[in-house]
C-alpha cells in the first residue's frame, strides 16, 4: 500500500456535483493498493497514519498526533499512486491491485481508522472523484508499506 498523507485545514470530496465526504482540521489520506497486499499492511498503515506527530505543539513543533488533536481524516481511494512514468508518455498502471483486491481493503483501512474512534469521511470506490483541501504548513508525507518492517 502506499499513501500520501496531507495535513490539512479541511478537506472534502465530490461526487457527480454531490459532496459526499468532507473534514475539518486532519489528514487527507491517497491510499494506492498494490497487488501484494493484505491486512498487514492494512493494519500497519493505518496505525503509522494514526500515530504519525506530525501536527504543532504550544511550542509550534510537531510533537502530536491525529488523537491528540481530535483531528479527523478523509480517505480517498487513488489507483494512480502505482501509476508507472518510466516509460513512454502515458503511464502504466499493472503495479495497481484489481478492484476486487483493491476495494475490500480499501473498506478495511476505513474500518481500521473508524475502530480507533477517528472520525473517517472517504470517497467513492472507482469514481471520478474531485477533491478540494487547505494544506496546512504545507506537510505532505508518502508512506509506501515496502518498507514496513516485516
Amino acid at each position: 500500500m502506499k499513501a500520501v498523507i496531507q495535513r490539512v485545514k479541511y478537506s472534502s470530496v465530490t461526487v457527480d456535483g454531490k459532496k459526499i465526504g468532507e473534514i475539518q482540521n486532519g489528514l487527507l489520506v491517497l491510499l494506492g493498493v498494490t497487488h501484494t497486499d493484505s491486512e498487514k499492511e492494512v493494519n500497519w498503515l493505518a496505525t503509522k497514519i494514526k500515530d504519525l506527530r506530525i501536527f504543532e505543539d504550544e511550542d509550534g513543533k510537531m510533537n502530536l498526533g491525529l488523537e491528540d488533536i481530535k483531528g479527523e481524516l478523509l480517505v480517498i481511494s487513488q489507483f494512480t499512486l502505482y501509476g508507472n512514468c518510466i516509460k513512454g508518455r502515458r503511464p502504466g498502471f499493472t503495479d495497481a491491485a484489481r478492484p476486487d483486491l483493491a476495494e475490500p481493503l480499501y473498506e478495511k483501512f476505513l474500518e481500521k481508522c473508524r475502530s480507533f474512534g477517528i472520525k473517517t469521511e472517504c470517497g467513492e470506490f472507482g469514481a471520478d472523484m474531485k477533491v478540494e483541501l487547505l494544506n496546512d504548513g504545507p506537510v505532505t508525507l508518502v508512506i509506501d508499506t515496502i518498507h514496513m518492517p516485516k
